[in-house]
């Protein structure tokens, strides 16, 4: 392999293999969310601390682990980041309950944060700036990639083998991609070094932290004041971060203001923050709906994304490649209007008892407007900034898509909890109706006992009251079909105004890239990032 050491799309294909692998469970867990609940016996809210704390790692370090990378080079952070993701997945498998995985992943997100702002670093000081576009947008689809392999294959393996193999899956991914960066990627230190800023890291640490947890505990605490104060913290917090940052823009700052007066890497950070808030309130309740609604299996659920992700995938390097000759403003523009639109339109078709079939045509045009998003995106986004800044750059953009990752996966949990127990309390008001008088009352308090602690998804499971003894069998089954259709129902019409949030940010965000400037890279005589090659280690 030594002959391909260095060549550009070697180098490529090993950073996206990494990439990918960060991805892959993000989706996968979504996927696997009703089977962990029941065979971890976990809550909602427990659960989505398990997607939550691998994405607050992610977006706390991402920043940080740039700054390393330039002062101890890119390759040996990315080649730390996936031997450690591959240890934590391999923990991940053998958690034994939901506090020994949401401990795993906190560790996988460690490895994630370490190697993911490495591969867009590593991408600008190997490609030209001609053929930058086109390298990002085969970047941008390996996230359309793993968005398909995530449910796709996650299903799979959760229908065949059980939930645990969704993270043992990534060992030989991770023993091959360590492998081939080794042996692949030469040891290149875009920049001069940077020192690190401990106090803001613990700063924006503790903001996201009780951002997250807030959000993510809301409804289980009934969003009393401890909830509101945390809230009230991470603002505080956040205040607090940004004072510090602006005193420290002369030595070597976390957030570097500069960035910001670029207008486009302005415009292009509200945008992937935007877009992740989107992706998550895609795949989140959807999953869900199509599992505990619908009753898919896991692997049918995630063939059901599967063809609008493939559609997404195809098209990613096609827009990357435009962004080069066009800009990319337009076809941002009109990828997110096509992400906004396939989402009304699946909120606008969901329901009990659909088929597939009927869900494919907004799934589709969700699709073909994702594929048009992150390659330009980024190109966009990396266009004007200066070589010496790639990294921080690269960072910064990395951490606030993950901050809308997390802020997205948190509130669009929120907003599912709270509208899913008032749903379910009406719907289990109005079919007590149809129920022995003894019953109805319980009925409704076991929803609305499920609702306040910590909602358990999946067809009612735990809120049917038990039957006395002695009750004829017809009817247990009748109040087991009363209780499904309660939760069936209850949580479409929960789906609707959860849904309602990510089609506004992404709207918000196809407006806001009006702001940017027309652009045609065709010609531009720009050099690619000041690289100096240093000795490789053994």
């Amino acid at each position: 392999m030594s002959r391909w050491r260095g060549d550009p799309w070697a180098v490529l294909v090993t950073l996206s293999l990494g990439f990918f692998m960060t991805l892959l469970d993000l989706t996968a867990v979504n996927v696997a969310i009703p089977s962990m609940i029941d065979k971890l016996e976990a809550s909602l809210d427990a659960v989505l601390w398990v997607i939550n704390v691998y994405i607050l790692v992610l977006a706390a370090l991402l920043i940080t682990a740039g700054r390393l990378g330039d002062l101890r080079g890119p390759r040996a952070m990315f080649v730390a980041g996936v031997a450690l993701f591959t240890v934590a997945s391999v923990l991940c498998g053998l958690a034994q309950d939901p506090a020994q995985l949401i401990a795993a992943r906190a560790v996988q997100g460690l490895g994630a944060a370490a190697l993911m702002p490495q591969t867009m670093t590593i991408i600008i000081a190997t490609f030209p700036a001609e053929r930058r576009g086109a390298a990002l947008g085969v970047w941008g689809a390996v996230a359309g990639v793993a968005t398909i392999a995530g449910p796709t294959l996650g299903g799979l393996l959760v229908s065949a083998a059980g939930w645990r193999w969704i993270f043992f899956v990534n060992v030989p991914i991770g023993a091959a991609v360590l492998v081939m960066a080794l042996t692949l990627i030469p040891d290149v230190r875009p920049g001069r070094p940077h020192r690190l800023d401990v106090p803001g890291v613990a700063l924006a640490t503790a903001a996201l932290l009780c951002l997250t947890f807030g959000l993510t505990e809301g409804q289980r605490y009934g969003w009393n004041a401890g909830i509101w104060a945390l809230l009230a913290g991470a603002a505080l917090l956040l205040a607090v971060f940004l004072a510090h940052q602006r005193t420290r823009q002369d030595d070597e700052p976390l957030l570097p203001f500069t960035l910001f007066r670029d207008r486009d890497f302005a415009v292009m950070s509200v945008v992937s923050a935007a877009v992740q808030v989107g992706m998550i309130g895609l795949f989140l309740p959807v999953m869900i709906y199509l599992q505990s609604v619908l009753g898919f299996s896991a692997l049918k659920a995630g063939l059901v994304m599967a063809p609008g992700m493939v559609l997404s995938a195809l098209v990613s390097p096609v827009a990357g490649r435009a962004s080069d000759r066009l800009g990319g403003k337009y076809i941002l523009m009109s990828g997110l209007a096509l992400f906004a639109v396939g989402m009304a339109w699946l909120a606008a078709v969901a329901d009990v008892g659909r088929t597939w079939q009927a869900l494919q045509p907004p799934l589709a045009v969700a699709g073909l407007g994702i594929g048009c998003v992150f390659g330009p995106m980024v190109t966009v986004a990396l266009r004007n900034v200066e070589p010496r800044m790639a990294g921080a750059a690269s960072g910064v953009l990395n951490t606030i898509r993950q901050i809308g990752t997390i802020t997205g996966s948190a509130a669009v949990g929120a907003i599912l909890q709270n509208r899913l127990a008032g749903s379910l309390r009406d719907e289990a008001s109005a079919r007590a109706a149809g129920l022995p008088a003894d019953l109805r009352g319980r009925f409704v308090a076991g929803f609305d006992h499920a609702a306040k602690g910590g909602l358990e998804v999946g067809g009612g499971r735990g809120a049917a009251p038990d039957t006395p003894p002695g009750t004829s069998p017809d009817l247990v089954h009748h109040v087991q079909r009363v209780a499904a259709a309660t939760f069936e129902h209850g949580f479409v019409h929960a789906l609707r105004p959860t849904l309602a949030l990510p089609i506004a940010v992404i709207v918000i965000g196809a407006a806001s890239c009006a702001l940017v400037r027309r652009h045609r890279s065709e010609g531009r005589d720009e050099a690619p990032v000041d690289s100096r090659p240093m000795a490789d280690t053994p």
